[in-house]
């Protein structure tokens, strides 16, 4: 048997080749219909992508063949990738490449055409060859060598695409880890000044930033858990803000959420978190429920058009204390400054005030900021009162 020769810069070649993370892998049906729709459109019983590996050759996806690898003594592909462009042995009986290949002679194979186009990298390094083999002498026609040509471009393509997506994950790990342990940090070093400050305000003032820090990390959350980096599903990130106000809340306060499934983008989802938390810990420091009621801040996202969705925002707060600050947005407190803010960065509205039986707090936003139109704001409504009219 003829071996082919080491291509020049073998060990860079190899590098290349395994940097695609795909040797041994499991099939693939992007590839899988590559060598299907090659053997049907140029009748070839066997198609093969080889991805041509230190000691031997393993097949990406096979058509008509058996075996997953090869050794490179059996290996034609080893010849193709040291060629500019098409491999063609017409006989392979006839070339001194392949006449004494297992797979071109003998009692168990009898492939007699070969035919590989090279599958180069970015970088020029040539990792294996998109090839057919037939079982009688034959030669393609110019269009063939063309289909057989581009079909290459396009495997290849599809090769730097998956490696490009691996590596944007794994960068996204490295960057989830580090964003979690900064948070943590900023969270463990608020707790800290907590603990060692007897002032009320600034005990006040540290709770309020430990509140935002659990907000930036439940978005982070629901950033991490999504494959859309840039979009988060309400329901799921206003369930966990709720979860951290709950933890955050005086003794027996109950926080609700109601929210439709609505995917957003996740500067929306910021400022509706900080709308809730202002709005949380305005409750929660100022509501006073009726006799006998348990104090609860309840929280309901809805559509109200194709690129528009309202967060109400109540209390049972019948009674509120007479410190209240923030019965209106235009009032020095920080907390109804920030959640105008909030709702204004992503082309929002708010309006507040007092319903039966409580406090309510509506935000309209748009679903999509870069395409927002303004509608009017719709009347405040309990939700509490919605629920028991319908």
């Amino acid at each position: 048997m003829v071996l082919a020769r080491k291509p020049e810069n073998e060990r860079d070649r190899l590098a290349e080749l395994r940097s695609f993370g795909v040797l041994d892998s499991a099939p693939d049906p992007a590839f899988d219909e590559v060598v299907d729709l090659l053997a049907e459109m140029l009748d070839m019983p066997v198609a093969l992508i080889s991805l041509v590996d230190e000691n031997r050759q393993w097949f990406r996806a096979r058509h008509g063949f058996e075996p997953a690898e090869t050794p490179l003594g059996q290996s034609i592909c080893s010849h193709a990738i040291l060629e500019d462009g098409i491999l063609e042995i017409e006989d392979t009986l006839l070339d001194l490449r392949s006449a004494d290949n297992p797979l071109c002679c003998g009692l168990l194979a009898d492939m007699r055409y070969y035919a590989g186009a090279p599958l180069v990298t970015r970088t020029g390094h040539r990792i294996g060859s998109l090839c057919v083999l037939d079982r009688r002498p034959r030669k393609l026609t110019a269009a063939q060598r063309k289909l057989l040509t581009v079909m290459a471009g396009q495997v290849m393509r599809q090769l730097d695409l998956e490696r490009t997506l691996k590596n944007k994950e794994i960068l996204r790990e490295e960057i989830d880890h580090r964003v979690k342990n900064s948070l943590q940090t900023v969270a463990s070093t608020v707790r800290l000044y907590k603990a060692r400050t007897q002032s009320a305000e600034a005990r006040e003032a540290l709770d309020a930033i430990g509140r935002r820090v659990d907000a930036i990390a439940s978005l982070h959350a629901e950033l991490n858990m999504t494959s859309k980096m840039h979009h988060v599903r309400l329901d799921n990130y206003l369930e966990r803000v709720a979860l951290l106000l709950q933890r955050h809340a005086p003794a027996g306060t109950r926080v609700e959420v109601e929210a439709d499934p609505i995917e957003a983008d996740s500067r929306v989802a910021s400022s509706l978190g900080i709308v809730a938390n202002e709005f949380a810990a305005n409750s929660a420091k100022y509501a006073r429920p009726g006799p006998g009621q348990t104090m609860t801040i309840r929280f309901v996202l809805t559509r109200i058009g194709a690129n528009r969705m309202a967060l109400v925002c109540a209390d049972n707060g019948a009674e509120r204390t007479s410190a209240d600050e923030s019965d209106a947005l235009s009032s020095t407190a920080l907390g109804a400054r920030l959640m105008e803010a909030a709702a204004a960065q992503v082309g929002g509205t708010l309006i507040q005030g007092r319903e039966t039986g409580g406090f309510v707090l509506r935000a309209e936003v748009p679903i999509d900021p870069s395409r927002a139109e303004e509608v009017p704001l719709r009347p405040l409504r309990d939700p509490a009162a919605a629920r028991a009219a319908e």
